[in-house]
């Protein structure tokens, strides 16, 4: 027997309706309709912060603030000297091209060549920032590291 779209059903047990509270006594949800006796949690609108622990000072207050946050950090996507190895002789290696052939995926401030791998192609990188290794074997190869900035 085919199964078709005006033919099929939900399996049995499936699909449960929603409990309604508030109508009754013998449902089991009825007087205070879950909420409780009296208290913030048993009034109606009742709304508090997540990390509210009844006016006790937070846990994350509580807890010792560590190190230090610098908040002009820029922060790159790294890219190996060796995956530039994909490219043709002579190309123009830059960050948007390494971002379109999926080498360097995320957000962040910019793309930093790294020096692990070897590189046998004459390439013009530009990218925001080099390794001191990359860029000794980028030249060694022949080619060129222009740092741009963003």
């Amino acid at each position: 027997m085919s199964t078709s779209l005006h033919t099929l059903k939900t399996a049995p047990g499936s699909r449960k309706s929603h409990r309604r509270i508030g109508r009754g006594i013998g449902s089991g949800r009825g007087k205070t309709s879950g909420g409780g006796h009296k208290g913030q949690m048993a009034r109606k609108g009742h709304k508090h912060k997540v990390a509210f622990e009844g006016g006790q000072i937070r846990l994350v207050r509580r807890l010792p603030k560590r190190g230090f946050h610098n908040p002009v950090r820029k922060y790159f996507l790294p890219v190996n000297v060796g995956d530039l190895e994909r490219f043709e002789d002579g190309a123009e290696v830059t960050a948007s091209l390494l971002r379109q052939s999926g080498l360097a995926r995320g957000t962040a401030d910019g793309v930093k060549i790294l020096g692990v791998g070897e590189l046998s192609r004459k390439l013009m990188v530009k990218a925001q920032a080099f390794s001191a290794g990359a860029r000794a074997k980028i030249e060694a190869a022949g080619g060129t590291c222009e740092v741009v900035k963003n």
